[in-house]
């Protein structure tokens, strides 16, 4: 008589992980004026796992009367708009998207276009010509706090801050922790990661945080970091005081 076998059981940590809710949808939003680019780019959101195209537009207009109701999690937005750029619908929108990440999609890899961007408060810099791959990363980046860049454009930032004057790089008018703060917040430094390096909670972090984004009268990261990394000339300052 053959001998029977028990089906093995299922184990305590297996049935827990089994139970576990699912990863969080991602919620995508496209601003492209250019039809087959904005197709291949909705195709490859709407074919990845996790992700969710919840809009597409193909200009500013649109974008700007259909994103505050849509309030996408992460919107990858087009430069060279017509009517209204890529960067001043960003600079329009974040203010009444606050928990938005806009990530550019550009051929531009000039500094202005870089920095105007990022003052205008998108997180993140990408080519268009951005690898499959390489893009769906930058966005599950973006959507954990990340500011994902092109290596050229990340190196064009680099520069830009290596060639800013020490003395210039310290914003007017913040404190010595604020400053600190800030640095670390232009090095890319996460919340929890800035209050290890400067032995303070993450609450108060955030409070500096706050504070810095008022002294600067900025929305986001990324135009407090803009500010830091690019400041004004002396000329233009005594120009706009003037």
């Amino acid at each position: 008589m053959p001998h029977s076998r028990a089906l093995p059981k299922l184990s305590p940590v297996t049935a827990r992980a089994d139970s576990s809710p699912p990863p969080a949808i991602v919620r995508i939003a496209l601003v492209e004026d250019h039809a087959p680019t904005r197709e291949i780019f909705a195709e490859w959101i709407a074919g990845t796992p996790g992700f969710e195209l919840i809009a597409q537009y193909p200009d500013g207009e649109a974008a700007l009367a259909g994103l505050p109701q849509d309030q996408p999690d992460v919107t990858l937005m087009d430069i060279n708009l017509p009517g209204h750029s890529g960067v001043e619908c960003v600079q329009r929108l974040k203010p009444l998207l606050p928990r938005t990440q806009f990530v550019m999609l550009t051929v531009y890899e000039d500094s202005d276009h870089i920095f105007q961007a990022l003052a205008a408060g998108a997180a993140g810099y990408l080519l268009k010509q951005t690898p499959h791959d390489d893009l769906i990363a930058a966005v599950r980046d973006v959507h954990t706090g990340g500011s994902p860049m092109s290596s050229n454009i990340a190196r064009k930032v680099v520069q830009r801050f290596q060639h800013t004057p020490a003395t210039g790089a310290r914003v007017e008018g913040l404190s010595a922790r604020e400053s600190e703060v800030l640095n670390l917040l232009s090095r890319g430094y996460l919340y929890k990661e800035i209050a290890t390096q400067l032995g303070i909670s993450q609450h108060t972090v955030n409070h500096y945080t706050r504070r810095i984004y008022e002294k600067l009268h900025v929305h986001s990261r990324s135009q407090a970091v803009a500010c830091y990394t690019h400041p004004p000339s002396p000329a233009k300052s005594a120009r706009s005081s003037s």
